[in-house]
């Protein structure tokens, strides 16, 4: 009997391997917005924004070629590459960010800003949403809601309720922001009456894993004088909404218009390439090199800097935040336009889409739709409280083409359900 690859993944990797869709895609090729299976069939990426110039470009390739074939080694030896693109990278921050420690994961960029926090409060307790996703490390776990830990969650955690588009806080979008506001101050005061005291608040700016709330310019205004009031750090988690994904600004924090103190990035960085940072002001990377001793032994090797060097470039010459803020406003107009009695909301954050779905079994019926489009060509898949939001977030080269082609799919998609 022949192994399938399902069963050849168990074998070899265990159970619970997580894939996409009902009938797992054999990716094997891809160029720009556009992917092809085992089979030859061509898919629209409407959906990774890993690829962030767009799959195998052929400049981030060669940096890494080039490089891979003169040297690859670690920080504790001198090399300029790595500073280049920190100097290049902190360029396009403010709020006096001006330093990193190159890392390779998300995950390992959060964790770091959990113990900057830390290290600058010289208290331990964090607050995140009860929705969301800041990665896999057992401190940033505490954080993630997809699995509970074993044991429970950590004392010093503090998950405060997620804004929400169709059930918003306090029961209106008005109030939305000074009940989230609210709930942070709630929770840190009962961080402070544990003893465990309050070190900070991780999130995302624009709630991506909590269903894209896409929120207006000051909605996190009242939370952010709570946490500063408080003494703590905010967190801003940019793995998502970073390097010009929102179009208007190259950074979510921008856009909304509040200053963390420590920012980190990670997926879009190296097109692929496994590279992530966390990046923070001298005075909370002094207290963290004080209290911690950390060193990375891939983070912010010649390689990965060539990568990243070559993906900055990249956006500027091929203006690349403008498209997104051309195509982000162009697609959302298309999915207003879709029509289905399911259909509650359409939402935007540059190249970050939402398309919500409401009545019973609305998890479900999203659930189907991303399947049909599948099937159709097109990979997307879902998110937010019960999944009922379709979550569309391409390359960046994604343009008015390629939305036409995913509005017109959508729409016969619906009219098929």
């Amino acid at each position: 009997m022949t192994e399938t690859l399902m069963d050849r993944r168990a074998r070899l990797m265990g159970p619970n391997v997580p894939t996409f869709y009902r009938n797992p895609v054999q990716i094997v090729r891809g160029e720009g917005v556009w992917l092809w299976d085992a089979d030859g069939k061509r898919y629209l990426d409407c959906y990774n924004n890993v690829a962030h110039v767009g799959h195998c470009h052929p400049k981030v390739v060669e940096a890494i070629c080039q490089q891979a074939a003169t040297l690859n080694t670690h920080t504790r030896y001198l090399h300029d590459l790595v500073l280049d693109y920190i100097e290049q990278l902190t360029a396009t921050l403010g709020h006096g960010i001006s330093q990193a420690i190159m890392v390779c994961t998300g995950s390992e960029a959060n964790d770091l800003a959990l113990r900057m926090a830390q290290a600058v409060t010289g208290k331990t307790g964090i607050i995140a949403t009860d929705n969301t996703y800041h990665g896999n490390t057992a401190a940033v776990s505490q954080l993630s809601t997809r699995r509970p830990p074993i044991g429970g969650r950590a004392p010093n955690v503090r998950l405060v309720p997620a804004p929400e588009t169709t059930a918003p806080l306090g029961g209106s979008l008005a109030a939305q922001a000074q009940v989230f506001a609210e709930h942070v101050a709630q929770a840190i005061a009962e961080l402070e009456a544990a003893g465990f005291g309050f070190s900070g608040l991780m999130l995302c700016p624009v709630f991506a894993n909590e269903g894209l709330l896409a929120p207006a310019r000051g909605f996190l205004d009242p939370t952010v004088e709570v946490v500063r009031r408080a003494g703590g750090l905010i967190l801003c988690d940019e793995v998502q909404p970073g390097f010009g994904r929102v179009g208007s600004h190259f950074w979510g924090h921008d856009a909304l218009g509040f200053a963390p103190d420590v920012v980190t990035v990670g997926k879009p960085m190296a097109n692929g390439h496994p590279v992530a940072a966390c990046l923070a002001r001298p005075d909370v990377m002094a207290a963290f090199r004080e209290a911690f001793g950390y060193f990375n032994t891939f983070g912010g090797n010649p390689v990965s800097a060539a990568a990243c060097l070559a993906v900055l470039q990249v956006m500027r010459e091929e203006g690349l935040q403008d498209r997104a803020a051309d195509t982000s406003a162009y697609l959302l107009d298309r999915l207003q336009a879709l029509r289905h009695p399911r259909i509650l909301n359409a939402r935007a954050a540059g190249l970050f889409f939402g398309l919500e779905f409401g009545d019973e079994g609305a998890g479900d019926f999203t659930a189907d739709l991303v399947e049909d489009m599948v099937a159709r060509g097109f990979l997307l898949n879902r998110i937010g409280r019960g999944g009922t939001t379709l979550k569309m977030r391409p390359p960046m080269p994604f343009g008015r083409d390629h939305a036409d082609l995913l509005a017109d799919a959508l729409q016969a998609a619906l009219d098929a359900a």
